[in-house]
């Protein structure tokens, strides 16, 4: 039998058909202990957290493959991104993040619940976030290809869209 890598294991375990209040319940359960390893990271975000995968599913009462989830969600906020579909209970993580990365891209999930932890005032300062924010919001910004009635026509003729291609 081929054992399927952790990663594949989560995936699995999240596309796991189970009633609307079992899946609300596991759902609530995962992001509970995410927040707080970002509490922990953001707490000590000048240490690096490093050890196995197991080891540090444990330190922070995680199954293993329940943390292979969460690298999976840190994965492009860390300095050297891990390959995910590698990662067995003896893979040595670092946790190494780049902060700056790591609040767009909350912002980017949508992830309120994280991105206004009070354990970000010592990482990134109110108005860096502000700027974060500002950098996420302009590069969200939805741009319209209309072609308005009264512009030069796409096709080229010279004349009005209204009285060309719009007509």
């Amino acid at each position: 039998m081929v054992h399927m890598s952790l990663f594949n294991e989560w995936q699995e375990l999240c596309e796991k058909e189970r009633p609307q209040e079992e899946d609300t319940k596991f759902w609530n359960q995962y992001l509970e202990k995410e927040a707080k390893i970002y509490e922990s990271i953001l707490e000590s975000h000048e240490e690096v957290i490093e050890g196995k995968l197991v080891e540090l599913a444990e330190k922070f009462d995680m199954e293993p493959v329940v943390f292979a989830g969460f690298m999976d969600g840190i994965n492009t906020s860390l300095e050297k991104a891990v390959n995910l579909e590698e990662l067995s209970e003896d893979s040595n993580i670092s946790l190494k993040v780049d902060f700056e990365k790591l609040y767009y891209n909350m912002l980017d999930a949508k992830a309120h619940w994280l991105y206004n932890l009070p354990q970000w005032d010592n990482v990134l300062t109110r108005e860096r976030r502000k700027e974060i924010l500002k950098e996420y919001n302009k590069a969200h910004i939805a741009v319209s290809n209309k072609v308005g009635r009264n512009e030069p026509c796409i096709c080229g003729s010279g004349k009005k869209y209204k009285k060309c291609c719009g007509a």
